[in-house]
């Protein structure tokens, strides 16, 4: 399960909760401009935009599970369990990706979006892991830059591009799915509103917010996803940046996982591990974790991004 969150106010932050039943060895790292991707259809790259994301070292190479580049591009990877389907083999005449590089290859050759979405009509992802034994995630993604946000998924009838107006992303079902389940809260308002139950009793509001009686609650991909929303739309969001780092955070505590509240199918505990926001405009990282909830700072420009190797600023768990 997961949430992820873009939005652009005075600056453009981008972010997400990754919520999961473990900790995978997670840290910030940093991928330099002249760090040697390899990947494993296209043409190797020594020469690249360089990366700050949330990721697990493996074999010396970064498998990053959200992030963003210097060009102000962002990514995020999100659980699309049953719904994601991979090619078992490389498809003649596309350009063939393995999804656990989606996300590096998206950030190291792409500045924005609208760049992004042309050659994304020609891409197919296969399911080749990155080491034998180690199974790819069944992922969907939401891309954003400050002009515009994506999600991309590959299904049964192949690799989608959508529009993403809302700028929230959960998990099953598709895109489409959630984005026509907003349609059943048309009705919800941040004020309290009028009585309409009946002109013929006196029904006064029994406090602030009877307006968003209705809005989910739950831990559900839909219910989160319409939640998110709902704050997304209605967020002050304001010119000063620690504020709107906070809001973006506030929003994600509304739609995170507390352990003990959420089991999943093989029994276990399911909780927001770590949330991310992406001040995507000044290269900052920010995460905190489910122990650990004063956010940690790391920043891009920060480093030295002319390097061949890969900058690892840990983790706090």
């Amino acid at each position: 399960m997961c949430t992820g969150l873009a939005v652009n106010c005075h600056n453009f932050y981008f972010g997400r909760n990754l919520d999961l039943d473990y900790e995978f060895g997670q840290k910030v790292v940093i991928t330099p401009r002249n760090y040697p991707f390899h990947f494993l259809f296209t043409n190797a790259s020594s020469n690249h935009y360089a990366i700050i994301g949330m990721a697990t070292i493996v074999n010396n190479y970064p498998l990053y599970a959200d992030g963003m580049n210097e060009k102000g591009l962002a990514i995020a990877g999100l659980n699309f369990k049953d719904f994601a389907k991979y090619e078992q083999k490389e498809v003649d005449g596309k350009t063939n990706v393995s999804p656990f590089e989606f996300i590096p290859w998206v950030l190291a050759n792409y500045a924005s979006v609208e760049e992004l979405r042309k050659d994304l009509v020609h891409v197919s992802l296969v399911d080749v892991p990155f080491v034998k034994g180690m199974s790819n995630g069944t992922l969907h993604w939401i891309i954003a830059d400050k002009h515009e946000t994506i999600v991309v998924e590959q299904t049964e009838d192949g690799l989608h591009v959508m529009d993403n107006p809302v700028g929230v992303l959960t998990n099953n079902p598709t895109f489409d799915f959630h984005l026509m389940s907003l349609r059943n809260y048309r009705g919800l308002s941040i004020s309290n509103g009028d009585n309409r139950f009946s002109d013929k009793l006196k029904l006064d509001a029994l406090g602030v917010g009877m307006g968003g009686i209705g809005l989910p609650g739950d831990s559900s991909p839909n219910s989160r996803f319409v939640k998110a929303s709902f704050l997304m739309s209605h967020a002050a969001w304001e010119e000063d940046d620690e504020t709107n780092k906070a809001l973006f955070f506030h929003i994600l505590d509304n739609v995170a996982m507390v352990k003990g509240t959420v089991k999943n199918d093989e029994g276990r505990d399911e909780f927001t591990v770590y949330s991310s926001c992406m001040n995507v405009t000044t290269g900052e990282y920010l995460y905190k974790t489910y122990k650990h909830i004063a956010p940690v700072s790391a920043k891009l420009f920060d480093e030295d991004l002319d390097t061949e190797t890969l900058i690892d600023k840990g983790y706090v768990g």
